[in-house]
């Protein structure tokens, strides 16, 4: 496990970087090459990545705090890219919304046949052009709840999103903790594991010195005996 105090945000900016990547694959593609209905569900995939991409873009801010103040300025600086990237990604998102509604409301009036510029009474009677108003406003409406139910499928989405995020922020906290505590206990292990080394030098001493003496006596009792 990585301890430098950058290692937490590197890792939200790499998560950052292929999120970004992902969303740009999906603004990037021809809309032409897709159905209404393909396009936003790939706008409803963006804007769900947006979410997480701020959400990294809000961890980021909390790890640069951390950063020793010697390297402390290229992370700021990598970090206001990061946000000039999804305040770029976000703008480009609702540009790409507004040109697919606008795309809609013109194929929805070209099949209803209503007034176009050209023809501002249009070709059909009162009766005709008033159904396809209601029409119009009908499926507005539709549409309209279509939004709100995806906005609060992504609501929820992003609420357990977040929620997933804290998660996997404490239980990395509280790995950090444990390998501190961990630390710290393999450091008094290792100083009472050298005071019982030294004591066992100091024990082998003695026991020689004992030795080394009680041969001398031995020596001395049988010189005595032998030469007296």
């Amino acid at each position: 496990m990585d301890n430098s105090p950058t290692a937490l945000f590197d890792s939200y900016e790499h998560d950052f970087q292929q999120i970004v990547d992902s969303i740009g694959s999906k603004l990037n593609v021809d809309g032409k090459e897709e159905s209404s209905e393909q396009r936003k569900a790939a706008l409803r995939r963006v804007e769900m990545e947006l979410d997480e991409a701020d959400e990294m873009v809000s961890q980021m801010e909390i790890e640069i705090q951390g950063i020793p103040q010697s390297i402390k300025i290229q992370y700021q600086n990598r970090l206001r890219t990061a946000k000039a990237d999804l305040s770029r990604y976000k703008k480009l998102s609702k540009d790409a919304y507004s040109q697919l509604s606008r795309s809609d409301l013109l194929m929805s009036s070209a099949r209803a046949g209503i007034p176009t510029s050209d023809e501002p009474y249009g070709p059909t009677s009162d009766r005709t052009r008033l159904l396809t108003g209601t029409a119009v406003l009908e499926d507005g409406t539709r549409r309209l709840q279509d939004s709100q139910r995806i906005a609060l499928e992504t609501e929820d989405q992003g609420a357990e999103i977040l929620f997933n995020l804290r998660t996997q922020r404490e239980q990395i906290e509280n790995a950090r903790d444990t390998l501190r505590t961990a630390d710290t206990a393999i450091d008094r292990a290792s100083g009472t594991l050298k005071k019982m080394i030294r004591r066992m030098y100091q024990q082998r001493v003695v026991t020689v010195a004992i030795i080394v003496v009680l041969v001398l006596l031995v020596a001395i009792i049988i010189w005595e005996k032998v030469f007296h």
